[in-house]
């Protein structure tokens, strides 16, 4: 089935000499995989560089069904991100989202708010020339409302139930749980967004925590959520 559609790129690997294996997210279809030709010409419509992570592609696609691996009929740039990967504390945070995305995505059916939702803060990060420090962790709290486990909001209490995704007056009956201190934290996380989270200010070691937490909660919620390399980088930034 010819399908045209919006996509993100995860993660690339070269297959062979002249092609490469490209994992995407797409509005319409979720997560596919494609095998692309790379080109020999430099004047060639399909440039190796669309294929960087989270490029944003305009495409379009021969959908099978019970095949593996699809094959892309046409590719362009869908929004052009000029500042992604050249700006060294955004190419740290860019991998990183790349690489959690390639691996908590790995299942991911068509879901088009959430295609909308990682879009609309990648072009946010793009176009930023300061305060992002806590761009990855507000992305990946925002993030688990798309995936269905956003902590309860109706919840009170001093303690949070990282398996329950809800607060509780007294601690649940098992190890996986935030004492007040730390639920206060996150509870300050789900105040900021984007545009307000510079207003609250945080050490490296403060940060750091915050997203062990968080990787700690998407890992009793996706289970094959294995250990990310990228996170060691973005643990040494933003003093």
């Amino acid at each position: 089935m010819n399908s045209k559609t919006e996509a993100l790129v995860l993660h690339a690997v070269k297959y062979g000499e002249q092609r490469l294996v490209v994992d995407m997210f797409t509005r319409q279809h979720g997560r596919v995989s494609f095998i692309v030709a790379l080109p020999r010409s430099p004047r060639s419509k399909v440039k190796k560089q669309y294929f960087q992570p989270l490029t944003l592609l305009s495409i379009e696609a021969d959908i099978r069904p019970q095949a593996n691996l699809q094959k892309l009929r046409d590719v362009a740039l869908l929004t052009p991100l000029p500042s992604l990967l050249s700006h060294p504390s955004k190419l740290a945070i860019a991998l990183f989202v790349a690489e959690f995305l390639y691996r908590a995505l790995r299942d991911e059916q068509q879901n088009e708010p959430l295609f909308d939702y990682v879009q609309s803060a990648i072009e946010w990060l793009d176009g930023q020339t300061a305060h992002i420090a806590n761009f990855h962790l507000v992305f990946l709290m925002r993030l688990s409302r798309f995936l269905g486990f956003y902590p309860n909001l109706d919840s009170e209490g001093d303690y949070f139930d990282l398996r329950g995704a809800t607060f509780c007056a007294v601690p649940p009956p098992h190890r996986d749980v935030l004492l007040p201190d730390e639920a206060a934290r996150l509870r300050t996380l789900m105040r900021m967004d984007f545009s307000t989270m510079y207003l609250f200010h945080m050490n490296r070691e403060q940060r750091a925590r915050i997203l062990d937490t968080l990787l700690l909660y998407y890992r009793l919620h996706l289970p094959s959520l294995p250990e990310l390399h990228s996170v060691v980088v973005l643990r040494e930034l933003f003093d």
